[in-house]
């Protein structure tokens, strides 16, 4: 007897899922399926911050704020941080600092460079991006590989840990960023890229 598999979508209604002839399912990335509908954003900085030499605690380098008004979580896809000013033979590595819901909101909003990642204009995105924040130190963890200055005649190294959904913001709720080095002279533009994806999308239960 044949049996058709359905599942629900977005909206909760049922439809039928597909194969190809052989049978086999085929699932597009969730970052693909995200980008295609314009759920894709990204910010950074421009100006150059100096990297700390000790654990952050309560001033950030760039911090992100989903505003309680916003109905879409911030799905956190990567962070990363451009070393702007190198120091020879330094090293240095990203830490991120989750804000619980209710944090208290940025003072400012200085991010004008951004864009989204599907070719849509930069516009569309409620969030709250500013950088030397006074925050709460809620918790500062590292993020990725650390990455190493050669030479200080050009600036370009850059890390960029792929959180890759591991963090989530809700609304009212922020994520800060830091770079942790060896030296203060080495200084950074740091920044994110996240989907805005409504609440109905994240139900796993």
């Amino acid at each position: 007897m044949d049996v058709e598999l359905k599942a629900q979508n977005s909206i909760g209604a049922d439809v039928g899922v597909k194969a190809t002839d052989g049978g086999i399912l085929h699932n597009l990335p969730y970052q693909v399926v995200w980008t295609a509908k314009g759920y894709g954003k990204q910010a950074m900085a421009t100006a150059a911050i100096a990297a700390l030499v000790a654990r952050p605690t309560t001033t950030s380098m760039l911090t992100i704020y989903n505003p309680s008004s916003n109905s879409k979580h911030l799905v956190i896809e990567r962070a990363f941080a451009h070393n702007l000013v190198g120091v020879a033979g330094s090293s240095y590595g990203i830490w991120l600092c989750s804000h619980p819901i209710g944090m208290t909101a940025p003072t400012g909003n200085n991010i004008t460079v951004r864009n989204s990642t599907n070719g849509q204009a930069a516009g569309g995105s409620v969030t709250v991006v500013d950088t030397a924040e006074s925050i709460t130190d809620n918790g500062w963890f590292p993020w990725g590989e650390s990455g190493h200055a050669v030479t200080v005649t050009v600036p370009g190294g850059s890390i960029t840990p792929e959180v890759g959904g591991r963090i989530i913001v809700p609304p009212s709720a922020g994520l800060s960023i830091h770079v942790v080095a060896d030296t203060t002279g080495a200084t950074f533009t740091t920044g994110f890229h996240w989907f805005a994806v409504p609440a109905k999308e994240l139900t796993v239960g």
